[in-house]
């Protein structure tokens, strides 16, 4: 291997250490309470290596959160396959509540705290764009199953629809994720939690939900 390309390989494995070190911290402490010394302290660097790969704290929380964004949006996307819309919501609400549950930094990081930044041009231009925004993938399925008559009336707006289908996946993901140790709750297994969710929710928007598919 050239000397060139192994200081970039180097390089990129460096940039992932820290990023990796920063959500976990940013996860357990939030956002201002992390600075790029204490990042750097987790993974026995001086601080000033860190910004060899990143401006500012600023730059590595965007870059960090977009990163972590197209995870959740990279999870979703074979589901565009899926031709009825009801199904492919269904089977996005299962991936959702599973990818909060195998990456629970990123999950804590991306919807359980707010970023004390505005949006930036690169995120920006994945917004509305159902291959690169998972919100706009999920309004799309919405906006379908509206159109082909199959959601009740009082659903006939797909932001309202997918607004609320947000809302009951991040509550049992967020649930499982904070409480499922606590032995003052009988816990179903997390399975047949999210399985009930689902039902309810598509039984209580859809004029005849699709049939479950089998969970995986």
């Amino acid at each position: 291997m050239p000397s060139s390309d192994r200081r970039a390989r180097q390089r990129e494995q460096v940039r992932d250490r820290i990023l990796s070190a920063a959500r976990g911290l940013f996860a357990r402490h939030g956002f201002e309470a992390v600075t790029l010394r204490k990042i750097a302290a987790e993974i026995d660097y001086v601080a000033g290596a860190i910004y060899v790969h990143f401006r500012d704290k600023e730059e590595l929380i965007r870059t960090l959160c977009l990163a972590d964004f197209d995870s959740v949006t990279k999870t979703v996307a074979p589901m565009a396959k899926i031709a009825d819309p009801i199904e492919r919501m269904r089977r996005m609400g299962r991936a959702y509540v599973s990818f909060a549950l195998e990456h629970p930094n990123s999950y804590r990081l991306l919807f359980m705290q707010a970023s004390p930044y505005d949006h930036d041009a690169r995120a920006l231009e994945r917004r509305g764009d159902p291959r690169r925004d998972g919100y706009a993938f999920l309004k799309l399925a919405a906006q379908q199953a509206i159109e082909q008559g199959r959601m009740r009336r009082e659903f006939a707006d797909a932001e309202l629809v997918a607004e609320t289908f947000w809302a009951a996946v991040h509550g049992v993901a967020s649930i499982e994720i904070n409480f499922s140790g606590d032995a003052w709750v009988a816990w179903r297994p997390i399975r047949r939690r999210t399985e009930a969710m689902l039902d309810a929710l598509l039984a209580g928007m859809c004029v005849e939900p699709a049939k479950r598919g089998r969970s995986k």
